[in-house]
């Protein structure tokens, strides 16, 4: 039972991971701009950079884990037959 719960939060796909990079870009980019508002000049645009970058860092890895599991279970699955 717990497997079948724990497939719902497994990026499988990069349309899926594409999905979840896409809303943490979008929260990323209301933070930056709460930013923004908050320290006006430079620091506020430092930050706000900060807050986007970190999503292309992670969507980066997110990415390269998808591309890692599909090659592993296909490396898996000729290793088998």
């Amino acid at each position: 039972m717990l497997n079948k719960i724990a497939r719902l939060f497994t990026i499988k796909t990069r349309f899926e991971a594409f999905a979840i990079i896409y809303a943490l870009s979008l929260g990323a980019v209301e933070r930056g701009q709460a930013y923004l508002t908050q320290y006006p000049g430079f620091g506020g645009q430092l930050l706000f950079v900060a807050a986007t970058g970190a999503v292309f860092i992670g969507g980066a890895k997110i990415l390269d884990a998808v591309r890692m599991e599909r090659e592993a279970e296909l490396k898996a699955a000729t290793t088998a037959s």
